[in-house]
């Protein structure tokens, strides 16, 4: 992928409002920039200022920026507008492709909460149907990788639908109105196409493959600021352990700090897995399989392999 594809993949007003940001020095550090989406650990830990009250004693600031999708996150990351920041499996292997300044620093398996859904009263009934369909998605986000392996597990190609790329707050209208006949999607986005917009699971990304999501450091905050790094992620996997036995809560600080009405939060919230960890062989080994699947197909221009940009602190 050349750069100036990378660039219109990435196109987003979030990560437009950042790009001009400087790139953090190595130094002290006096403020972190973290990228988060509406859903997840990093809403979560937003809404407790856990970060804030964790990092005051040292004098760091904590500042918010929020993506409508991964691919947009990872170009600001790769400038250094964003210093760490929460994503699904398909936007690092993109942004590895294109050369981005980016490490894997904490891995999350995903069990439930992704998949494509059609209309209530589709005719589309089985994966296979989906055949000759118009399938909106985000392009380089995970469900861009549901769309691939579910394809795969139905014995279609890539060729044999028509991809709508679009994203999640384009792809919600055009789901409802018919102008695309399947959507690929996570949530909260998943839950508002099921309650708001009369859709239908027609698969959930589990049924199809092991799917995990990211967090994701700056290549070069992870090298000049390691010690820090390592206490982001201790708070994020602190909060993620607090958010497993939490759900209730967790969908009202959901809701609290993305607006979208609680009832759609909880479905989220109850379905979803939250522990961190560190990026395990396995882990590894399903992100290289979506990162060979997409070379396959020519969705990225060479041959990457995960390993080499994994983040391992030094910590003892």
């Amino acid at each position: 992928m050349r750069r100036r594809d990378f660039l219109k993949l990435s196109a987003g007003t979030a990560a437009l409002a950042v790009l001009s940001a400087p790139a953090i020095a190595q130094g002290a550090v006096k403020e972190i920039r973290i990228g988060y989406q509406k859903n997840g650990v990093l809403v979560i830990t937003r809404q407790q200022a856990a970060l804030e009250k964790h990092f005051s004693s040292q004098g760091i600031e904590v500042k918010w920026v929020e993506f409508s999708s991964g691919p947009p996150m990872m170009e600001a990351m790769n400038v250094g507008s964003v210093d760490y920041g929460a994503v699904g499996d398909s936007p690092p292997v993109f942004a590895q492709a294109a050369g981005a300044a980016i490490v894997y620093a904490a891995g999350q398996p995903i069990t439930n909460g992704q998949g494509i859904l059609v209309p209530k009263d589709s005719p589309i009934r089985s994966i296979n149907e989906l055949k000759g369909k118009r399938i909106g998605f985000t392009k380089g986000s995970s469900a861009h990788n549901i769309v691939v392996q579910t394809l795969e597990k139905a014995g279609l190609t890539y060729a044999d639908i028509t991809p709508v790329y679009l994203t999640p707050p384009d792809a919600g209208p055009a789901f409802a109105n018919g102008s695309i006949e399947a959507w690929a999607i996570w949530d909260p986005y998943f839950a508002i196409g099921e309650t708001r917009q009369s859709g239908r699971i027609l698969i959930n990304a589990h049924e199809v493959t092991k799917t995990n999501s990211f967090y994701i450091a700056n290549r070069d905050f992870a090298k000049n600021h390691g010690e820090v790094l390592q206490q982001i992620i201790d708070v994020t996997t602190s909060t993620a352990a607090w958010a497993e036995t939490h759900r209730g809560e967790v969908a009202k600080s959901l809701s609290a700090v993305t607006g979208i009405p609680l009832d759609i939060q909880t479905i989220a919230a109850n379905r979803s897995s939250f522990r961190v960890g560190p990026i395990t062989d396995d882990i590894i080994a399903t992100q290289q399989g979506v990162a060979d699947r997409f070379h396959k197909l020519g969705l990225i221009p060479r041959p990457i392999a995960i390993r080499d940009i994994v983040w391992r602190s030094t910590a003892t």
